[in-house]
């Protein structure tokens, strides 16, 4: 009740000021880690604070409560479905979507409070920062590859589709130019358990929706992709990390591939 109290009276103070109200909404599951951080990034900045949470066995609701103003629970079935129903869940026209390891800074709170002010956009991208670690990532397409984060609700949806889901947009997007922060990995061993999740839902999606994926296809995705992030996107100039990222992107593609022929196999079987 206190949490709902303040953010109530700096709800008002933005009225007061002029300034557009935006709902916050985050999306989590075991985020215990990330998302005090993530939520204080916008605590008494964002006119409503909404967190999502797909049965988290952690302290991530626990931790969330304490800086939202509605805490929901609802399992994902799959992430634009999701996504669709959180966003649905604001009372503002102005949702901005933060992911659970990302943080707002200052600069990027003050560029959205003005941008929005009498705007003729119905959306805006926002550049991110990916850091493994504590290195940020810079090249290889990794900087500063705007992300569709910032939107009004009744102008946006995803695709509902299991991973990486299309954007379905009405209006003109507008660019933003500060940084948007994300502790996107930890380390090398954390980024191949998100690869190894990631190219499961990728290989589903696939089967699911009949892509026709062909074994040459695949070899020809992996072998295209690392010398276009590494050599032609200049993931080179982060050294042995860039070296890295480009080779887990290339390996990206392959295992989706794998798993993709797995299935289809398997069922053919049943």
């Amino acid at each position: 009740m206190e949490t709902q109290a303040l953010n109530h009276q700096e709800s008002l103070e933005n009225k007061v000021m002029g300034k557009v109200p935006v709902s916050v909404v985050v999306i989590t599951k075991n985020e215990e880690k990330n998302i005090a951080k993530c939520l204080e990034s916008v605590y008494k900045w964002a006119d409503e604070i909404i967190v999502v949470d797909d049965e988290s066995t952690d302290k991530t609701v626990e931790i969330a409560s304490k800086y939202a103003d509605k805490v929901l629970h609802r399992r994902m079935d799959n992430e634009g479905t999701h996504r669709n129903w959180a966003y649905a869940q604001t009372k503002n026209e102005w949702v901005f979507s933060v992911d659970a390891d990302e943080i707002v800074t200052e600069e990027l709170k003050k560029e959205i409070d003005q941008a929005l002010v009498d705007t003729t956009n119905s959306s805006f991208t926002v550049p991110r920062r990916n850091y493994i670690g504590e290195y940020w990532i810079k090249h290889g397409g990794l900087y500063p590859a705007g992300q569709l984060r910032i939107f009004k609700k009744g102008q946006f949806r995803y695709e509902e589709v299991e991973v990486h889901p299309k954007v379905f947009l009405e209006g003109q997007t507008g660019h933003l130019t500060k940084d948007l922060i994300h502790n996107s990995y930890t380390s090398f061993t954390h980024f191949l358990a998100k690869l190894n999740s990631q190219t499961s839902l990728e290989a589903k999606k696939w089967y699911q929706t009949n892509r026709k994926m062909s074994f040459g296809k695949a070899m020809w995705r992996t072998i295209d992709r690392f010398p276009r992030q590494y050599i032609r996107k200049k993931g080179y100039k982060d050294g042995f990390i860039g070296f890295m990222m480009a080779f887990f992107a290339s390996l990206y593609q392959i295992i989706s591939y794998a798993k993709y022929w797995e299935l289809k196999n398997l069922n053919k079987k049943s």
